[in-house]
Parts: structure tokens; C-alpha cells; sequence
């Protein structure tokens, strides 16, 4: 994927839910479509857009990636919202929001512009955030999660998304612990095994 900021893994819930947390663990690919709904002609789309800086050409171009990926996966349509720059949150620590998608409503919120320089995100951080929260998205839809869990296999599914509309190939992510039964992604190994 393309952001190689810490991504980390939520911690197994305790009760009921931890058997849905444990299943998404297990699923670490999707089934990829084998003509080019997903592949580079859609998100070049996104590319392109998000050259002019302008929020409804970007929107345009995600609306149809949604559109295609929804009907390739026979679940419902999400809805999508590019916004300018993104919202910083925290109280002890901050962080840029990237994007959000809402299982109620079914929309996605996605920001192209960083916080703080108000400067238009790199394609790749963009294109990874939509495969992210669309993954979301599938989580309820398609495999039936009564939540969507930042699992390890939630971050190998997204990054299979991700490297099949980008036209790149996938890499294997590599994990390192983070105690309390949390992970994250070990940037610097992964990058090692192109």
C-alpha cells in the first residue's frame, strides 16, 4: 500500500465479536475481477482528476471506481464524498484523518489535501485510502462482519485492492507485534521483498 505511516492492527474484542475478528484475520485475498473494471483505466481516471486539484472531478472518478467495484462484488453501492483538506483529531497525539466511511449511511469521506500545507495527498496515499474504506464497506456487505476490524487480514485484503487497481504487483506485508495482541505492518521488511 502506499502509506507507510504505522498501520496497526485493533485489538481482538472480547465476547461475541471475537469470532467475526478472527474470520476477517483469516481472509487475506479477494477475488479480483479479470477484466479492467478495477484495473488502471479507473484509477488513472482518479489520477488524472486529482492533478486539477478540483474535489468534483476526483468525486466523478471514485463514484465510478465504487460503482464498478460494488458490481463486481454484487454488493450495495456506497456512497462517496471527496473534501478538501483533511481534519486533524486527537487529544494527547494528533493525526490526519485520511478518510471514514460510515456503515449506516454507507458513505465514504475521503480528503485530498494534507492538514496542515493544504497541499493535494499523493495518488498513491489517495488511492489506497478509497481501497481502505471500500474494504470497509465489504466487510459488512459481502462477508457479513457485524463490525469491520483493522484485522491483519483486513490490511492484506485492502492492499490486494489496492495493487490490482493501481496494475502493480501485490507484496507480501510483513508484521511485527505490537503487544497486547495488536500488530502492525513492519514497513521497512515489506519494502525489502519487492
Amino acid at each position: 500500500m502506499a502509506q507507510e505511516s504505522a498501520m496497526f492492527t485493533d485489538a481482538p474484542p472480547r465476547g461475541k465479536d471475537r469470532n467475526g475478528y478472527l474470520v476477517s484475520d483469516r481472509i487475506i485475498t479477494l477475488d479480483l475481477p479479470q477484466d479492467a473494471r478495477l484495473l488502471p483505466e479507473i484509477a488513472r481516471r482518479i489520477e488524472v482528476a486529482m492533478q486539477t486539484g478540483e474535489t468534483k472531478g476526483v468525486r466523478t472518478a471514485c463514484a465510478e471506481f465504487l460503482l464498478q467495484a460494488s458490481h463486481f462484488y454484487q454488493v450495495p453501492k456506497c456512497d462517496v464524498r471527496v473534501l478538501a483538506a483533511r481534519p486533524l483529531k486527537g487529544r494527547e497525539w494528533t493525526y490526519e484523518l485520511f478518510g471514514d466511511y460510515d456503515p449506516a449511511t454507507m458513505l465514504m469521506r475521503l480528503w485530498m489535501r494534507t492538514a496542515i500545507k493544504k497541499e493535494i495527498t499523493s495518488y498513491g496515499t489517495f488511492l489506497s485510502t478509497l481501497c481502505h474504506e471500500f474494504a470497509h464497506h465489504l466487510d459488512y456487505h459481502l462477508f457479513k462482519f457485524s463490525d469491520s476490524w483493522h484485522t491483519k487480514g483486513f490490511y492484506e485484503r485492502t492492499a490486494v485492492l489496492y495493487h490490482h487497481a493501481k496494475g502493480t504487483p501485490c507484496k507480501k506485508l510483513f508484521w511485527a507485534s505490537a503487544g497486547k495482541e495488536r500488530w502492525r505492518i513492519d514497513w521497512p521488511r515489506t519494502n525489502r521483498r519487492r
